[in-house]
């Protein structure tokens, strides 16, 4: 039995606004923390269990003791009441103003024995722990522990069950009084076993080879005998010694007992990655295009948020044709007398804006840290492929002409040249009209759609990356999204979207209209004669506020937070604008490296104005000229190099002709 040694360390930090104090605690493993705070949020972080030789202590040596370690955040000292005793911790959270809120933070030895109670606050268990018991009011309940043999015992009291799994669980059981059970085990405990098993023999069979081979004939001396019999001892020992290893590195057992009135509770899920709507139901047909395009940051988000119906989908889907691999980007070689190519950038300053009006010298080009000639700086008319993404969700359900007035505003608004989608979303999407010009088709796709029902925001974008643009990698493509930015029903967390985004090259242009915006302008607002000044003034949460500002951030677009109507169309002309602004830079290259969908990381554009930053979009390679209509400063400076650039070029297109002459004589 190990005797448990305690003594107390306390020291104070303070801060002008707050108060942090500390609490150093040195007890020995296999301890119990019992935590009470219904005041604020509770974070347990266990450290590492010790495995193998590790673990043995020495006869003679005392017993190693560690330090585990309390932080109060917004407390004093007379707001934490601490009860030791000979193997065991209490902390009491008792401010003197009960509308006070205190967050604590435990730093505990690995292997203790949790037990952790709030009302509303957050519970934290991360770690390798033997056990956490947690019971919570509305409180999320958040663990993050080794999965290798975990025992669980999840109970809701006042409503469904609320969860989220980075591993698929048992299905919870309805009890009386409306109460739910989810309780299973997680872990391979029969293949830990067989595993166990075939050491055991592997090391049998080890010891039956060496004896076999090391086995004196029967005329051997007694002395050989004798020798044989040591070395089997020793061979049986060392094998004992393999065997009590093996079993010091057994996963250990780890117990979750959680039990909550109206909380969530996560297994080994970011809270950030939690969805809208934790309900298991059936995918849509965005859930399910963004399966079938393999991007794995999406389709995880969507496995744990509905575990069943994702895996009976997968089951349908035909296997992928190859294994992917890692493989070096596509190169095509260009025999030109130089290499020309041409890279599209965007410029934007601090506030994402395009920045207009820049020439060659403002421009600095580099290939591998070398300096490339810049040859020309234009303003590109590349068309761009937009997609108009339109929230008509039950929130604008009776202002369905204000969606379709505003959508024909931007398409005729855009340029001819550009070709625009329109995808629709309320709880799924449907796409009213692919890519085309055609604006009289797109107007008329307007009239097909009703509105209604819950606002799955997240998983449309996901689907219009995955689904409509990906098809489109390289090109020139933004997505335009009219919403009140608000989700309530997607599979997709906001923060899976991010990578996703990113990789895309689409730029998002986020115009969130508040949905009491929407209704004034119509003049049928139920609760303006209630309240009309709170009506006028309602905006947007604070939630969708930031989150269209990282949407623009993150792909480089602009956010546009709608607080009178008449911004809109000025949006749509500015949205116009920026699109409008990037420019074609055509330089001198050495390198035959060239991607079709984006820029050689060895590309670098810099723009020399403060505060300006560069986004790159594809290269491709410009076309030699015919030697008639070579000029003189299509070469460098130097009269040599000038002439051998001549002569390739001179030789290049006669290969041309004879290989055209041999064809035709065919």
């Amino acid at each position: 039995m190990k005797i448990f040694s305690f003594f107390l360390i306390i020291f104070f930090v303070f801060t002008v606004r707050a108060q942090t104090f500390q609490l150093e605690f040195l007890l020995a493993e296999n301890g119990a923390i019992e935590i009470t705070n219904l005041y604020g949020r509770v974070r347990v972080i266990a450290g590492e269990s010790k495995r193998g030789d590790e673990q043995t202590v020495d006869a003679g040596k005392t017993e190693e003791i560690e330090k585990a370690v309390l932080t109060a955040e917004n407390a004093k000292e007379t707001d934490v009441k601490i009860v030791s005793a000979k193997n065991s911790l209490e902390i009491l959270v008792q401010p003197a103003d009960e509308k006070s809120r205190i967050d604590i933070t435990v730093k505990i030895p690995a292997r203790m024995r949790v037990r952790v109670e709030t009302s509303g606050g957050e519970v934290s268990i991360s770690g390798d722990v033997a056990s956490a018991v947690v019971k919570t009011d509305t409180g999320t309940i958040a663990a993050n522990v080794p999965l290798d043999d975990v025992r669980y015992d999840f109970v809701w009291t006042e409503s469904r069950p609320r969860f989220l799994s980075d591993v698929q669980l048992e299905e919870a059981d309805e009890k009386a009084g409306g109460k739910f059970v989810l309780n299973g085990r997680i872990g391979e405990k029969e293949k830990g076993k067989n595993k166990k098993a075939k050491v055991i023999s592997e090391d049998e069979a080890e010891n039956s080879e060496e004896n076999a081979e090391e086995a004196p004939p029967e005329n051997s001396e007694k002395t050989i005998d004798s020798e044989q019999s040591a070395t089997n001892k020793k061979d049986k020992k060392k094998s004992k010694d393999k065997k009590s290893k093996t079993e010091s590195q057994k996963p250990k057992i780890v117990k979750l007992d959680f039990t909550t009135a109206r909380g969530i509770i996560l297994l080994n899920v970011n809270p950030n990655e939690v969805p809208s709507d934790l309900r298991e139901r059936r995918l849509t047909e965005a859930a399910k295009a963004i399966i079938r395009s393999g991007d794995s940051f999406l389709v995880d988000a969507i496995r744990r948020a509905s575990p069943k119906y994702f895996g009976d989908y997968a089951k349908t889907l035909p296997p992928r044709k190859a294994v992917p691999v890692l493989s070096e980007g596509k190169k095509t070689q260009n025999a030109a007398f130089s290499q020309i190519k041409r890279v599209l950038v965007n410029v934007t300053d601090i506030n994402n804006r395009a920045v207009s009006g820049l020439q060659a010298k403002d421009f600095e080009i580099a290939e591998s840290g070398a300096s490339r000639e810049i040859l020309s700086v234009e303003t590109t008319t590349t068309p761009f492929n937009l997609v108009l993404l339109l929230d008509v969700s039950g929130s604008v359900d009776n202002y369905v002409d204000f969606i379709r007035k505003t959508a024909r505003n931007f398409v005729n608004t855009v340029s001819p040249k550009d070709k625009v989608a329109i995808i629709i979303f309320s709880e799924d999407v449907k796409t009213l009209s692919t890519f085309t010009t055609d604006k009289g088709k797109l107007s008329a796709s307007l009239d097909t759609f009703d509105a209604g029902g819950g606002t799955a925001y997240y998983d449309a974008l996901a689907y219009t990356l995955a689904e409509t643009l990906r098809p489109l990698k390289g090109d020139r493509t933004a997505v335009v999204v009219l919403s009140d930015g608000d989700d309530n029903r997607s599979f997709l967390p906001f923060d899976s979207l991010l990578d996703s985004l990113r990789e895309s090259g689409a730029l998002i242009y986020p115009l969130y209209v508040p949905s009491a915006l929407v209704a004034s302008s119509a003049g049928n607002d139920a609760t303006a004669s209630v309240d009309p000044l709170r009506t006028r003034y309602i905006g947007l949460t604070t939630k969708a506020d930031s989150e269209g500002e990282k949407l623009a951030q993150v792909s480089g677009g602009v956010y546009y937070p709608i607080t009178q109507l008449s911004e809109l169309q000025k949006a749509y002309d500015d949205i116009v604008l920026q699109l409008r602004t990037a420019y074609s830079v055509t330089f001198r290259s050495n390198t035959a490296d060239t991607r079709s969908d984006r820029a050689s990381p060895n590309l670098k554009v810099r723009v020399k104005r403060e505060n300006s930053f560069v986004k790159l979009g594809s290269v491709v390679e410009v076309a030699p000229k015919k030697t008639s209509e070579l000029r003189r400063n299509d070469f460098p400076q130097d009269s040599n190099e000038r002439q051998t650039a001549l002569m390739h070029s001179l030789f290049a297109e006669a290969v041309k002709n004879n290989f055209i002459a041999s064809i035709r004589k065919i």
